[in-house]
């Protein structure tokens, strides 16, 4: 019998599901945890799987604990919290946010594209302006995807069915993509969409030769400020930057200083420096620049539940069958050495 503990929001139909499993026992906390909080050891003590945002900060406790599956694709939750030493599997959620992330992109390409900000000003004004830049298309346009897993196999899907040719930049050669979590019918598992591959070497080519770059690589100590001046310089005037990722991979002032000196075109951000951007911030009132609540992909989606629900329930069923897990993380990613 394998004890697990949920602390989620609770989907009814999945959790049957999860019920009728041979050897599965479950409980549920009745509050799942917004925030870091303790667990009264007599409810945690014998968990052996933990479905959870965060875990307890008590979870020294879970002695007998065998695996963890958390609902986002950051992990920085699970980071220094000495897992890997205890010899405890974690799996992230990896994969639940490519369908509506990659949608974001695409909206966020055609409304850069079509001046849709500047039109709807318009609207509002009352004024009729039939400009040519507003009625521009995407087909034949380069977008450069940095970084090609989920979100950006995904995007690189959408991209090429409205005939905008991909290029990638990336840190070694495009291989299938295995044990990770995808919709059925998204992305692209074999990895052959793109229409060009450039390794980290070839950056300069890679960003020269783009109308959109769209970021798509985890923040890590190794790719804060990935991209600054240099990067934003490389950009062709007339290209467009897109952030659906993490802030902090891009410079704040280069970017400013981008958007505001005419390096590049305009940029599409929903992520961001500061949550909330404070009310002065210089990007708000940035008439090339379009500003999301960092919602292109977040818990309160319409599918969230039902992908978060499902990797779990495989991950439950793998581990029941000593078979590999979906999206786990190392253990050099739980230590932060990766």
């Amino acid at each position: 019998m394998i004890n697990v503990l949920i602390d989620m929001p609770v989907h009814d139909s999945l959790l049957n599901s999860l019920n009728s499993l041979p050897g599965i026992r479950t409980q549920i906390i009745k509050t799942p945890a917004e925030e870091l909080r303790s667990l009264p050891v007599e409810q945690i003590m014998n968990c052996e799987v933990l479905f959870c945002t965060t875990p307890p900060v008590n979870h020294a406790c879970m002695l007998k604990l065998k695996m963890i599956q958390i609902s986002s694709a950051g992990y920085t939750q699970l980071v220094g919290q000495n897992f890997e030493e205890r010899g405890i599997r974690a799996c992230n959620a990896l994969g639940v946010f490519d369908v509506p992330i990659a949608e974001w992109n695409i909206a966020m390409m055609i409304n850069l594209m079509r001046n849709m900000r500047s039109l709807m000003h318009n609207q509002d004004s009352q004024i009729w302006d039939r400009s040519p830049c507003f009625q521009r298309e995407l087909r034949g346009a380069v977008v450069g995807i940095w970084g090609y897993g989920g979100i950006g196999r995904e995007t690189a899907r959408l991209a090429k069915s409205l005939g905008m040719k991909v290029h990638v930049l990336c840190r070694s050669e495009i291989k299938q993509r295995t044990n990770f979590y995808s919709v059925e019918g998204t992305g692209d598992i074999e990895g052959k969409l793109p229409d060009r591959i450039f390794l980290m070497d070839k950056k300069k080519e890679f960003l020269e030769g783009l109308d959109f770059l769209i970021m798509a690589i985890p923040h890590t100590n190794s790719t804060e400020g990935i991209v600054g001046e240099a990067e934003l310089r490389m950009l062709p005037p007339q290209a467009f930057l897109l952030n659906p990722a993490r802030g902090l991979l891009i410079q704040e002032q280069p970017l400013l200083n981008a958007l505001q000196k005419g390096w590049i075109a305009g940029a599409a951000l929903d992520t961001h420096y500061h949550y909330p951007m404070p009310a002065n911030h210089p990007l708000w009132a940035m008439p090339n620049v379009i500003m999301t609540p960092h919602i292109s992909g977040s818990s309160a989606g319409t599918r969230f539940l039902d992908r978060v629900w499902d990797i779990f329930i495989q991950n439950v069923k793998k581990l029941q069958n000593s078979e590999t897990l979906l999206n786990e993380l190392t253990f050099a990613q739980l230590s932060g050495r990766a």
